[in-house]
């Protein structure tokens, strides 16, 4: 991704926030790197250089301003957006497949050599996969060293270094502060034995009251739970369970953690950020679908309106298939039973959440009678299970988009809309439509227009690339 220098330094000279995790300002003079939108006097146009990612700024001998604190920006929209290897490698990269699988994980995922991934990776990014890493390490060690009261020593490996010594070095050259004077400069503001609280830096404006309208309908009872100005749910990940409580509280996003190993921090916090859509460009995406006038109206009304993610890709399939044919209402209850009968306990219940949803391969070792709704369905529910549990199908935010919801309607009893939900919920994509849903057929009657698939359809063009967006609107208004 090529920088323009005079877009670049026009954005750090008006402080423009939106920018923020675009890219950095890495200033010659003073060897420090900053978010656009740093109050600190801009530098003069001559001593200045971008960057795409904090690591290439790190790589360049650069450290993290300690005022503005880059690596607490929001993540780059354009890596959520883009469906190609970098973007697949980013969205992998952050959730930390490089810290538990190696270089020759990420490659063996993207289907590329580790020679050609880093290629690809130092020709967009200006960084390859284990600087990229690195400085994705290097953040979660300030954010357990800051909030948490764990000894130095397992700060260390909790956010994957693999020695002390190389996450000593590592936070002396990103910080220029050693670990202990980090915690000294900010004791940690989570009491010993408590939750990780984490806030989550996000753009504005930022629509979270239809966001947990659109999660709490859907919320299944065990695994999900509601409470006043938020939202908590279970999350399966690498090293055990654990459980996200996600509040909004005078337009800041934070989320409380319980994890049943620390060193899952980073992608518990990384698929929080995708449940909430929180690395999108509203402002972007408003702009582009107000212009139609169809939109506008709705787009004024819920201004920053996010599509939400999902981060169990099994779990959203496995509902959307219970969801077939049946009321949102009904997909709930019949979710809540399947977890009830078999979900995982989890060793550190919070509230009302008390289980993980089922895995894979537990759904796959059931009858089709197990389920209640038609035995047909039932079985193609274990079949696509069965695809997910042995590796054939991979859903999540890595996954390749198109290929992926090839893959699924192949399979028998999922077809475009179930394929579609998915690639939209658990893997991200921004320009997803279902024409045949009801909810879009009787928004699109309910504003004036044929509500019909093929009409549907066509008219969803004009709202390309943002056609997850649009999708929403027309949800939030019924």
């Amino acid at each position: 991704m090529l920088l323009d220098h005079d877009h670049c330094y026009r954005a750090i000279q008006s402080r423009d926030s939106r920018f923020d995790g675009w890219f950095v300002t890495a200033v010659r003079t003073t060897g420090i790197y900053c978010r656009p939108s740093c109050p600190a006097i801009t530098p003069k146009r001559t001593n200045v250089e971008f960057f795409v990612a904090a690591a290439t700024a790190q790589a360049h001998g650069y450290r993290a301003c300690k005022r503005c604190r880059p690596d607490a920006s929001p993540g780059s929209p354009e890596w959520n957006t883009r469906a190609d290897v970098v973007g697949r490698a980013m969205r992998l990269i952050a959730d930390g497949l490089v810290d538990r699988e190696g270089v020759g994980g990420l490659a063996a995922r993207l289907g590329y050599s580790e020679r050609q991934v880093h290629r690809l990776l130092v020709a967009e990014v200006g960084s390859g996969p284990l600087a990229l890493a690195r400085a994705q390490r290097a953040q979660t060690a300030r954010i357990l060293i800051e909030t948490t009261t764990l000894p130095i020593t397992d700060v260390a490996f909790a956010s994957g270094f693999q020695s002390v010594r190389q996450f000593n070095d590592t936070v002396r050259e990103v910080y220029a502060s050693t670990p202990t004077q980090l915690r000294e400069s900010k004791p940690p503001s989570a009491p010993a034995g408590g939750p990780l609280t984490v806030r989550l830096a996000c753009r504005e404006p930022f629509d979270g009251d239809s966001l947990f309208d659109f999660l709490s309908v859907r919320a299944v009872p065990g695994t999900e739970a509601l409470h006043p100005g938020g939202y908590a749910r279970s999350l399966r990940l690498a090293k055990g369970n654990g459980v996200v409580t996600v509040t909004v509280a005078g337009g800041a996003v934070s989320c409380a953690l319980v994890l049943d190993d620390v060193a899952d921090v980073q992608a518990a916090v990384q698929r929080t950020r995708r449940l909430l859509d929180l690395d999108s460009d509203p402002t972007l995406v408003d702009e582009h679908l107000a212009t139609d006038p169809l939109l506008a109206p709705l787009v004024a009304k819920r201004p920053g309106l996010r599509a939400p993610g999902h981060p169990d890709g099994t779990e959203l399939l496995v509902r959307a298939v219970l969801g077939q044919q049946v009321s949102v209402a009904g997909a709930r209850t019949l979710a809540s039973r399947l977890v009830a009968a078999h979900g995982e306990p989890l060793s550190n219940p919070v509230g009302a959440v008390t289980h993980v949803f089922p895995s894979a391969a537990t759904i796959a070792s059931l009858r089709p009678e197990d389920f209640a709704m038609p035995r047909a369905r039932g079985a193609a529910l274990i079949e696509a299970c069965t695809h997910v549990a042995d590796g054939r199908i991979v859903l999540d935010a890595g996954s390749d988009r198109d290929e992926t919801v090839t893959a699924l309607q192949a399979l028998r009893g999922i077809g475009p809309w179930t394929a579609g939900y998915v690639a939209m919920r658990a893997l991200g994509h921004p320009d997803v439509f279902l024409p045949t849903d009801i909810g879009v057929r009787n928004s699109l009657v309910a504003l004036g227009v044929d509500g019909s698939p093929k009409s549907a359809a066509a008219l969803a063009e004009r709202w390309a690339p943002w056609r997850s967006y649009a999708l929403h609107h027309l949800w939030a208004r019924l």
